[in-house]
Order: structure tokens, then sequence, then C-alpha cells
């Protein structure tokens, strides 16, 4: 394939139990500071100096472990999210069932594995 992508790691997203716990580790943990006001129970870490990917934190319930979810996930990051995800599917991945709010700058694919990881859009 000839084509550059632009699709990179924007983040590795940690799906967690213990919201505000994981927070602060993860902060003191890598020298991390949020890039959004975390919530909801999601928070975006970033490195202060733009060097490093993103770590994410993705608050869920207990139960969601025992239905088969990631608790790491890529977060890949495009400024043209149709074409890469177009690109991924003829690659062997496939969409993931997932109900999606109108401001909702991601879709959830699955590698040819099952494993899950998201598509974001970076112009929304």
């Amino acid at each position: 394939m000839n084509e550059k992508s632009d699709l990179r790691i924007g983040s590795i997203v940690i799906d967690c139990v213990n919201f505000e716990k994981m927070l602060v580790f993860w902060q003191e943990a890598l020298h991390y500071i949020t890039r959004n006001s975390p919530s909801g129970g999601w928070a975006v870490l970033r490195d202060p100096a733009g060097r490093n990917t993103n770590v994410s934190l993705n608050q869920v319930q207990p139960s969601e472990k025992l239905m088969g979810r990631n608790w790491l996930h890529f977060d890949l990051y495009t400024n043209d999210q149709k074409s890469e995800i177009d690109r991924l599917l003829k690659l062997g991945a496939t969409r993931h069932a997932q109900k999606y709010d109108p401001e909702d700058d991601f879709v959830v694919l699955e590698d040819p594995d099952g494993n899950l990881f998201c598509v974001v859009d970076t112009n929304k």
C-alpha cells in the first residue's frame, strides 16, 4: 500500500473501577497532567512535554469486566476517520456493536482477535 496514513496511537485507554484512585496514581506515576477536566468517569492524561502517548482513564462498573471487555485499548487518532475506518476494515477489522451519542468523536472496532480499539476523529 503506497498511501501514507496519518493514523497514530493517540492514547492508551485504561478501564477502571476506582476512577479517582487510578487518576491520582497514573498522574503521579507518569508525571502527567490532565488534558481535560476529569468528568463523568473520563480523563485524558498527557505528557506535559508532549513527547509521549496520552493515557486515558475510563470508569466502568465492576460487572463490565465479566462481559469480556478489554481493560486496556488503543485510541487511534486520525484527521480522516472515514478513510481510516474503511482501510482498517479491509485489513480485517470489524465494527463492534456500540451505541453512540451525537457528540462522540470515536468509532469502536475489533481487531482480528476481537480486541477492541477506537478510531478517534481529531477534527471534532
